[in-house]
């Protein structure tokens, strides 16, 4: 259970990237006054709980009311958890795009898809699979995920400082060391779904 809750919370730091969110949040809310950026970042953490939690509870009914199978699903999320991983390795962070002072950025791109990525979806989804982990394993991914939010909306709150601490390089630089934990993760992802190594253990 130890080795899954660190699993998790990587994978989930990884996704929901609480530093690249920081740098978005920045350049979006830097026409905003301290109080209005400290409310956007509190309404913006909400919502992306909101929809976080909301996949952990319903999103696997929803996936069999499609008639999409978790396999099917692991499978799927692992590639795009891995393709989430190298954008976040080659991609660099655009902090000159959107600074108008609308309290709507906390919804949109903070929110969603920002701090709720995609890939924080997927995740949550796969790592609270009803029938591979039991309800106390999947309460404590759903608790990793209310601390990597709160570590979210801590680093989003004192957003000025921090930045002037790590500046915009240091923060680029965590955030592609994550892209590769991210992609090694998602292979790992991949590997379980299709049973790599049970063929490997299988001798000649």
């Amino acid at each position: 259970m130890f080795d899954k809750a660190i699993q998790d919370a990587l994978i989930l730091w990884a996704t929901i990237d609480p530093i690249g969110t920081l740098a978005i949040f920045s350049a979006l809310t830097a026409g905003m006054s301290v109080t209005q950026r400290r409310k956007t970042a509190t309404r913006a953490v909400l919502y992306a709980g909101g929809v976080l939690i909301g996949s952990l509870v319903i999103g696997q009914v929803l996936l069999t009311a499609m008639g999409i199978s978790l396999l099917s699903f692991q499978l799927g999320g692992g590639i795009i958890l891995f393709l989430f991983g190298l954008q976040m390795i080659f991609t660099e962070n655009d902090q000159s795009s959107g600074k108008e002072p609308d309290h709507n950025v906390a919804i949109f791109p903070i929110a969603i898809p920002a701090t709720a990525t995609p890939g924080a979806i997927l995740a949550v989804i796969l790592l609270t699979d009803n029938q591979i982990y039991p309800i106390a394993q999947q309460l404590m991914t759903g608790l990793i995920v209310v601390a990597t939010l709160a570590i979210t909306w801590v680093m989003m709150f004192f957003s000025d400082r921090i930045l002037a601490v790590i500046g915009s390089g240091g923060a680029s630089l965590l955030t592609k060391i994550m892209g590769m934990i991210l992609a090694a993760l998602s292979v790992q992802l991949v590997m379980n779904a299709i049973g790599v190594e049970q063929w490997a253990n299988i001798g000649p």
